[in-house]
């Protein structure tokens, strides 16, 4: 069998830049996380993003996102390393409002965990970007069209993907993709900037590692404030909604890890949320038996993870407790996912199951920390991912 692309790595995109997120569902009584300054508009600049390619291969492609943006998007310059992307064999190229574009691969030999850094010029005034806020990498914005240009001049720092959705490499046949499919602990929210703590980036390194493994990319579709069935204001459509550009459209998918839940229990019971926010165990249960069927309609097999604790936070209630618990009876004993991972058992505290252990936790009792990822991430048996 001939070599084929795969995605190497991945983010999903939403809309409204971080200034416009306010305190968000996850830590109401909290101050609204910092994005670092997510520009809302740009105008004839250059943003310099870098990505970490999670399997290796021979050739290159990036894919750019303009699936929420109001109007077309000009990309007047592109460039992966210091080698200028074309498209259709043209240096520039319009984004369709709501329309996903690959650059022309390149011949470029990338090896697992390998940074890319990828450079996109916007000439025109006032453009506003689809982006990913959490991006927990350091991003740049400089005047003018400095794509080509090896060091940045007069630019400003930020933590977010603007526009820039994927990178996929031409890998070897036996070579596959897993999807992490989920909210803000997918996203690796609350992990050190800069470190690739969240459990997919370790999930990666340990299926990276295993000796005569074949190559597993794993590409994080996780957004912070996700629901599996609504959409959140501000932070993003719902994984039923999402499901097909954030899944299906990466190449070489052969799994996908489902981790989401807690958000549509307790967002939707919030005070002046109205009832059609609300989610029982019930609904919940609907919602996975449709992202189950959706996945095996299309040859993907789905592993189902369990919901972590978040006892002793704001949130908490015991009708949230009471919800999570019948859930992941469901998870564990259904039969209905391919596989399951049990997070919740990873995580809580066997001296009060209903929080997290102190020493994986972030500050926010909700968040698993960069050990609390590592926890994660060791939790899942790699047998799963073997055979494509």
């Amino acid at each position: 069998m001939e070599n084929h692309w795969i995605a190497a790595w991945g983010t999903a995109q939403q809309l409204a830049p971080a200034a416009e997120l306010g305190g968000g569902p996850e830590m109401p009584d909290e101050a609204p996380p910092d994005f670092t300054s997510t520009p809302e508009t740009l105008s004839a600049q250059t943003v310099r993003m870098v990505a970490r390619s999670t399997v290796g291969g021979t050739a290159v492609r990036v894919a750019l996102s303009n699936s929420f943006g109001h109007a077309p998007v000009r990309v007047g310059s592109a460039f992966l390393d210091g080698t200028r992307l074309t498209f259709g064999d043209r240096p520039e190229v319009v984004l369709p409002t709501g329309a996903q574009t690959y650059s022309d691969p390149i011949e470029y030999t990338v090896s697992a965990q390998t940074d890319l850094t990828v450079s996109l010029y916007l000439p025109d005034e006032k453009v506003t970007p689809t982006i990913h806020d959490v991006g927990l990498r350091t991003a740049w914005l400089a005047p003018g069209d400095q794509t080509a240009e090896p060091n940045l001049r007069d630019a400003t720092e930020f933590q977010s993907y603007l526009w820039l959705t994927g990178i996929d490499v031409l890998a070897p046949a036996n070579a596959a993709t897993v999807i992490a499919f989920g909210d803000s602990v997918v996203d690796g929210m609350e992990t050190t900037p800069g470190a690739d703590a969240s459990w997919p980036s370790v999930l990666a390194r340990r299926l990276a590692a295993e000796p005569g493994f074949p190559p597993r990319a794993v590409v994080n579709m996780g957004i912070s404030g996700n629901r599996v069935l609504r959409e959140t204001d501000g932070m993003g459509a719902s994984a039923l909604a999402r499901f097909d550009r954030d899944v299906l459209a990466r190449p070489g998918a052969g799994w996908i890890i489902l981790a989401e839940g807690v958000n549509d229990l307790f967002f939707g019971s919030m005070p002046g949320m109205p009832e059609s926010e609300r989610a029982t165990a019930a609904d919940l249960v609907g919602g996975y038996r449709l992202l189950i069927t959706r996945a095996h309609a299309h040859g993907l097999r789905i592993v189902g993870c369990t919901l972590p604790p978040i006892g002793g936070t704001p949130v908490f209630t015991p009708e949230f407790e009471d919800a999570r618990q019948q859930l992941n009876r469901w998870i564990r004993d259904s039969g209905e996912f391919d596989a399951v991972t049990d997070l919740d058992a990873a995580l809580r505290d066997p001296a009060e199951p209903t929080r997290t252990r102190p020493e994986l936790v972030s500050a926010d009792g909700v968040h698993p920390n960069d050990a609390g990822q590592a926890v994660l991430a060791e939790a899942f048996d790699l047998e799963l991912f073997r055979h494509a």
